[in-house]
This record gives structure tokens, sequence and C-alpha cells, in this order.
């Protein structure tokens, strides 16, 4: 789970990357804030699209969508 603690410190390395480098162990902490990150945003989007239903129209269903087009 991605926390405000978990986002704060993927920040805090990137600034420290900017301003003074980081180490060999926080760079390894970093590549895996991220992935976690990523991983979770990406298991988001999945759950959400997995709840899309795609609903086909004929050209003749009076549903009214067809004028907007």
């Amino acid at each position: 789970m991605i926390t405000p603690e978990v986002i704060a410190r993927i920040n805090e390395l990137a600034k420290k990357s900017r301003d003074t480098g980081l180490t060999d162990s926080e760079r390894s902490e970093q590549a895996d804030l991220r992935r976690r990150y990523i991983d979770h945003m990406k298991a988001q989007v999945k759950a959400q699209l997995d709840c899309v239903k795609v609903v086909d129209h004929d050209d003749h269903c009076k549903c009214g969508c067809h004028s907007q087009h």
C-alpha cells in the first residue's frame, strides 16, 4: 500500500538525488519505492478498467447516442 509516508520518502530521495546524490543503498531504496508506487498505480487503473462495461448500440436503437456524434 502506498501511504503518504512512502510518497514523502520518494520525494525526499528525489530531492536528495538532485541536490547531493544518493548512496548505493538509497538508490536501491528509491528504485524499490518507485516500483511499488508504479505497481500500485497499475493495479488501480486495472481495477477501474475491469469495472468498465462496453455497450454496443445498433444504428436504430433510439437511445439518442448517435445524434451526439
